[in-house]
């Protein structure tokens, strides 16, 4: 049986704005650091273009607005992990470095959004999972026969507008989710 490494405790923890303030870590960070790996993340791009058109609902814009996107792939101990790919209205991003900067700063993304007026104060999370595309496989350097564990992530600031959708695509046999979460009656 092959050994599961859980990097990802995706829930409220994970975007605790205390936890980024002393750590001036991004969650991604936290989680890898936590394990006693070495954290690393890579932006590859940033553009404007039209959204796909779950992420334009999600953002409530029309699939032909276009919107800042950020691809940001994630290793731990130079292992590929993950791929997030953010979508960030121009309303939202404007001029900040959100819009142009491969590299976001201490905090990184969340800190951004929080310098701009939109602190996280709720998420949702739609997960599934798949066989990966071939790019995906040579990407995140995966075995034969792997899936991959989709997440369709979406932030939403106090006035519960959504300001960020991300989609991230992480290897099946190293990651994990963990959720705790209130339950209301």
């Amino acid at each position: 049986m092959r050994h599961r490494t859980p990097l990802m405790r995706l829930g409220a923890n994970r975007y605790s704005r205390r936890l980024r303030n002393e750590t001036g870590l991004s969650p991604f960070r936290i989680e890898v650091t936590k394990q006693g790996r070495t954290p690393r993340a890579e932006c590859r791009s940033v553009t404007k273009e039209a959204p796909p058109a779950d992420v334009a609902d999600r953002l409530g814009v029309p699939p032909t607005d276009a919107v800042v996107r950020r691809e940001n792939w994630y290793f731990a101990d130079d292992e590929p992990m993950q791929v997030g790919v953010t979508y960030i209205p121009l309303d939202v991003a404007g001029t900040s470095p959100l819009a142009s900067e491969k590299t976001l700063g201490k905090g990184s993304i969340y800190a951004r959004f929080e310098d701009l007026g939109f602190p996280i104060t709720r998420i949702r999370e739609e997960i599934s999972a798949r066989m990966p595309t071939p790019e995906e496989v040579t990407g995140l350097a995966m075995p034969p026969g792997v899936p991959v564990i989709e997440v369709l992530h979406t932030s939403f600031d106090p006035q519960h507008r959504p300001f960020e959708v991300t989609r991230f695509v992480m290897r099946a046999d190293r990651n994990g989710l963990d959720y705790e979460m209130p339950v209301e009656d």
